[in-house]
Formats: C-alpha cells, sequence, structure tokens
C-alpha cells in the first residue's frame, strides 16, 4: 500500500531512510549493552537481531523493487551496493554484540563503550545523510565527519588492542577483546563505505 502511493523512483529513498533508522536502532540498542553494569547482555544482543532481520527483510524489498521498477534514481548497481552496505553495517553491530554473549563476556571495557559511541554517532550521520539524498545540500559536511569519526575510531581502536597486550597476561581476555574490538571497527569501517559509496553516486549524477 505505501509503496503504490509513491512514484517509484521515489521508493528508494524512503527504503534507504528506513534502513539508517534501522541502523540508529541498532546502535542505540549496542551503546545501552555496552552500559548496562549487571553483565545479562543476552535482552541487547535479541533486540539487535531482531533489527537485523527487518534489516534484512528491508534489503530484499530493495532487491525486488529493483527487479520491478523501469524508472530509478540512480544507476541499478549503485542502489543496490548501497542497500547491501548499509544492510551489513547492522549485521556487523548484531556480530560484535553477539561475541559479548558467545564469549561469555559480563563487563564491558571503556574502548568498547568508545567505539559502540563512535557507531552510534556515525549511525546518526548516515540517516541525515540518507535523509537529504534527493536533495543533496550540505551533505559534504555530514560526509566530512562520517569520515572524521572513522578515524577517531580507529584510533580508539589502535589503543584498545595495544592496551591488550601490554596491561593483560591473561591470553584468553586478550583473544576475546581483540575479537570484539575488530568486529566493533569493521562496523565503523563500513559506515565509512556506506559514505563513500553515497559521495560516488552523488558525483556520478552532480
Amino acid at each position: 500500500m505505501f509503496g503504490k502511493l509513491l512514484p517509484r523512483e521515489e521508493q528508494y529513498f524512503s527504503l534507504f531512510a528506513q534502513m539508517t533508522s534501522y541502523i540508529n536502532d541498532a546502535a542505540n540498542t549496542l551503546v545501552e549493552m555496552m552500559a548496562h553494569s549487571d553483565g545479562d547482555y543476552e535482552e541487547y544482543v535479541q533486540r539487535i537481531k531482531s533489527i537485523e532481520h527487518a534489516c534484512d527483510d528491508l534489503t530484499h524489498n530493495v532487491a525486488t523493487r529493483l527487479n520491478q521498477s523501469f524508472i530509478t534514481p540512480y544507476d541499478r548497481e549503485d542502489i543496490y551496493m548501497m542497500s547491501t552496505a548499509l544492510d551489513d553495517v547492522v549485521d556487523l553491530i548484531d556480530g560484535a554484540a553477539r561475541a559479548v554473549v558467545m564469549y561469555d563476556i559480563h563487563e564491558t571495557t571503556e574502548p568498547a563503550k568508545q567505539l559502540a559511541g563512535v557507531i552510534q554517532r556515525m549511525a546518526l550521520q548516515l540517516h541525515e545523510v540518507v535523509s537529504i539524498l534527493k536533495k543533496p545540500k550540505g551533505v559534504t559536511e555530514r560526509l566530512i565527519e562520517l569520515h572524521r569519526l572513522e578515524n577517531e575510531g580507529d584510533d580508539i581502536y589502535q589503543r584498545a588492542v595495544g592496551a591488550l597486550f601490554h596491561e593483560s597476561r591473561d591470553a584468553l581476555i586478550v583473544i576475546k577483546w581483540k575479537d570484539v574490538y575488530e568486529k566493533l571497527e569493521a562496523a565503523i569501517d563500513r559506515c565509512e563505505n556506506v559514505a563513500n559509496i553515497i559521495e560516488g553516486v552523488i558525483i556520478k549524477h552532480s
């Protein structure tokens, strides 16, 4: 019903906005999870998993519409690449959250909270970028901020991994947290990758 109310070329902007809304929900839940103090993270993991499933369905919806649409606002391959990259962000957030439970971690670290915070801020920037994608005035400043946040995330990640090897003599702790940090950093990198894709699409159609 909702799709029929929109011209075909407009549907994709709405779908992208829905996807970035899911990314925001997943990132916010991840921040809540990392701030949780009693060590029971299962509820947060389940919430993120539900968001991940919904985002998967939306990605499939985009692919289906691409096969049915005669008119698209961008090249079909660009739309597909953007939708799968956005979906990847939620997948990576889900992977990081599940790793915490899988490794039986009951207390998060300050770097993990900081990395989750970077993801949260990048998710907000992505949502704002996509919200103005139809008329991308002011988008450059937001893309620059996404790149800056990725650099901030890299710095946090490098310090966090360095501290693991300098401060912990427990090899198991090092292995667990190194993997969690890598998954969080991968989500940050994927957010920047989405920014790069959007930047390329805008240049192509300017």
